[in-house]
């Protein structure tokens, strides 16, 4: 078991996102076949069904380009190879007319060690968030376990199973601090608050590096910038008050629907007289 351990130790820039996806299945011990498409069977156990079609075909168009980066997982099944992971990738392979495709073979034996391997990485004390993030990932991409089979196996709540996942989420800058203990697990999430804005996750990053701030003074940073925006949101509608009233005093039906980002604003009319009379104020 040691040896599949082992296996599992990479280099800590492996565990960040570079144009790829995370959840690179090969180690460098293993081997991958080519496999030929006719050769390779889906798995009727895979709790994906749906497949959106837009996204196959853009994926399609990258492996035209590219290639499969990451490759399959399979198992032998009678005389072909059944998918574990990488049903996605097959089905745009075949979109995209490639003939052959990059497979690690496992046996059952083989998925059941790396498995229980990759449950006690996880579980081990010393291993960093993004660490556990990254075994969490391929245990879900590898096996395809849902978030509640995962939590399961590891004796986790399901929500600190999607709190640890979404640290891959935050800008490489952060990923790099997080890494070199600059910053915290609970300075991470308060980062990752502020997912909508890249600028002031920096600031705040900045922040917490140079003035030294903790996790509660992070946490007002980032209610306070919220808090900023609603009143930003609140001053915009009384200034445009004025001028919505001033169209229906005109007898102009119009309704303002705000949003998070922009909104709509609504006009109606009775008849055509009264449109182009609309249209001419405007």
């Amino acid at each position: 078991m040691s040896t599949k351990k082992s296996a599992l130790g990479r280099g800590f820039e492996g565990l960040i996102p570079t144009g790829f996806n995370i959840s690179d299945v090969a180690s460098a011990s293993e081997q991958i076949r080519q496999v030929s498409v006719k050769e390779l069977v889906t798995n009727p156990d895979q709790p994906r069904k749906q497949f959106d079609q837009t996204s196959l075909e853009e994926l399609a168009q990258s492996i035209k380009e590219h290639g499969i980066i990451q490759p399959l997982v399979a198992t032998p099944h009678e005389d072909k190879f059944r998918i574990v992971a990488g049903e996605r990738r097959y089905r745009a392979s075949i979109i995209a007319g490639l003939k052959k495709l990059p497979v690690i073979i496992r046996n059952h034996k083989e998925l059941e060690e790396l498995e229980i391997a990759l449950v006690e990485n996880v579980q081990r004390v010393d291993l960093s968030p993004l660490e556990q993030a990254v075994s969490i990932i391929r245990l879900r991409d590898q096996f395809s376990l849902t978030p509640t089979q995962i939590a399961r196996k590891l004796g986790k709540a399901e929500t600190t199973i999607s709190n640890i996942v979404r640290l891959i989420n935050l800008p490489k800058e952060a990923i790099l601090a997080l890494q070199k203990n600059t910053i915290t697990e609970g300075h991470a999430r308060a980062i990752l608050a502020l997912k909508s804005d890249k600028n002031i996750q920096l600031e705040l990053l900045s922040k917490i590096e140079n003035e030294k701030l903790s996790v509660r003074e992070a946490e007002a940073f980032v209610k306070a910038h919220k808090k900023n925006i609603e009143h930003k949101n609140s001053s915009i509608n009384s200034k445009t008050s004025s001028k919505l009233n001033s169209l229906k005093n005109r007898g102009i039906n119009v309704k303002l629907i705000q949003k998070k980002r922009g909104g709509t604003l609504q006009i109606s009319y009775k008849d055509e007289v009264q449109l182009n009379s609309i249209l001419s104020n405007l």
